[in-house]
């Protein structure tokens, strides 16, 4: 796991027991090139309201593209909106696709995202969520 997945990994364990979580790497091995970042996870057994708390915490932060906490399956994904608007969402077949096509024409935003995802763990390993 690279670096970056176990600071993700750390960061979302502050807020309750992983079950399951993925990053994409940001390389793409085999052409070379930034790949869109993007968060998946699920915890065992979230607090009430947290989800809501996490995008508020991302929302607040002055971030390059705009990021959605999509709870609306299983696993929880903080991806870029525009991946869920290009694609009409995460359950639509076209979600990877819309991924790989931004990864390999859009480098700018690629490393915006990339760099916005830095700036969102940060602030994630830090920020205090008050118990309701």
């Amino acid at each position: 796991m690279s670096a970056r997945g176990e600071q993700a990994m750390r960061v979302l364990s502050r807020f309750g027991e992983l079950a399951w979580f993925a990053l994409p790497a940001e390389v793409n091995p085999t052409h070379g090139y930034i790949q869109l970042p993007y968060l998946g996870w699920r915890y065992t057994n979230p607090q009430e309201g947290l989800a809501q708390r996490i995008e508020a915490a991302v929302r607040a932060l002055p971030t390059q593209v705009d990021w959605t906490l999509d709870t609306t399956r299983k696993n929880w994904v903080l991806v870029p909106d525009r991946v869920l608007a290009e694609a009409g969402g995460l359950a639509d077949p076209s979600f990877r696709n819309v991924v790989n096509s931004l990864s390999a024409l859009d480098q700018e935003f690629c490393r915006n995202a990339l760099a916005d995802l830095e700036i969102i763990l940060e602030h994630l390993q830090y920020v205090r969520f008050e118990e309701q």
